[in-house]
């Protein structure tokens, strides 16, 4: 089985922190699947390991072509997206896909790949925890922020559309919750790590 694994998150949820060990308790099993954006790289991004960083004449140029298994835009003229040929790489190699995307594509990806798929969308502690953690990351502005916690609040709104639901309140009880999770969807699909 092609297996497919989609982790969600309102940003400054802790999902990074999360599945880098998760990445490495399962080193060889897993494989990410970089999105593409027309974002700019931030400082120390690489394209085609951070995002595969796309203009937005070439974003809009491949979603009329239909080379994206999902994508949205997220804020007003950034658009993100998941190109098809991601999981046709991944799965080449004989790993599983791992998808790091906002609330809206994991539930899309979902909805296209259903019981190959498994999703898991990682809860904040609070409202006011997470602007503590994105105000502590000094990379937006006032205006930014609240976009980031406005479109958090939608987000946490729609996590009852994923098949798993973790708190991040201790991290490593999150972690351990999520290799839990992993574990046993592995066992359904039939695959031995």
């Amino acid at each position: 089985m092609n297996g497919v694994f989609i982790f969600s998150a309102p940003s400054g949820s802790g999902k990074t922190t999360i599945l880098k060990q998760i990445f490495e308790k399962y080193p060889d099993l897993f494989a990410f699947s970089v999105s593409a954006t027309n974002r700019p790289p931030r400082e120390g991004e690489t394209d085609g390991r951070d995002y595969h960083f796309l203009s937005t004449e070439q974003m809009k140029e491949k979603i009329a072509k239909g080379d994206f298994l999902e994508w949205e835009e997220v804020y007003e003229g950034r658009y993100y997206g998941t190109l098809r040929s991601e999981l046709d790489r991944i799965w080449a190699s004989g790993k599983i896909v791992v998808f790091d995307v906002d609330v809206k594509g994991g539930i899309n990806i979902k909805n296209m790949l259903k019981d190959q798929a498994f999703s898991i969308f990682i809860m904040p502690p609070s409202i006011e925890e997470l602007r503590r953690r994105i105000e502590g990351r000094n990379t937006e502005t006032k205006d930014t922020l609240e976009q980031r916690i406005a479109r958090a609040e939608m987000e946490i709104g729609k996590s009852c559309k994923f098949d798993k639901v973790i708190l991040n309140d201790d991290l490593s009880i999150a972690v351990s919750e999520v290799a839990q999770s992993i574990d046993n969807q592995l066992k359904k699909w039939g695959i031995n790590r």
